[in-house]
């Protein structure tokens, strides 16, 4: 059994914004290696970003063998952090790519966060109006139009 240790640090699970990729260039890529090599291109980063503790991998005879000829395997637990890393989800899209999948009609479903957000900008537009139409008559002035 596990104590809580107030001195432990934890992942902060909202990721970051990927950088759009013309699917075009996912479907030219003829393995999951070139993939994860373009994920790696498209982000700008050299090998050391990727290496060490808060890395993919922890060496970089691991990453050169994985990225350069496919010699060894992608870690596929990390592949998240990878990507999270890069800026771009193009292992993802080659993936979905090969199984078929249009990647035209593809979206991003709706964190929690972004639904509680989305909720209360609604609550507070129609609050807004609310506060408008009762200053309004308070003001003795026509009241607005309700639902304008």
């Amino acid at each position: 059994m596990s104590r809580f240790d107030p001195m432990t640090q934890f992942e902060i699970l909202e990721r970051p914004d990927m950088q759009p990729i013309d699917p075009a260039l996912i479907a030219r890529q003829p393995s999951m290696t070139k993939a994860l090599q373009l994920c790696q291109t498209l982000s700008g980063r050299d090998d050391k970003s990727f290496i060490g503790a808060g890395g993919v991998v922890k060496d970089a005879a691991q990453w050169s063998r994985i990225m350069s000829s496919g010699q060894h395997n992608f870690p596929q637990d990390q592949l998240n952090r990878f990507m999270d890393q890069a800026g771009n989800e193009a292992p993802l899209l080659w993936l979905l790519h090969s199984r078929g999948y249009d990647l035209g009609y593809l979206r991003k479903r709706e964190s929690e966060y972004e639904r509680q957000l989305r909720e209360a900008n609604e609550r507070n537009a129609e609050l807004m109006k609310r506060l408008e139409y009762a200053e309004s008559i308070l003001r003795g002035g026509p009241a607005p139009i309700r639902g304008a």
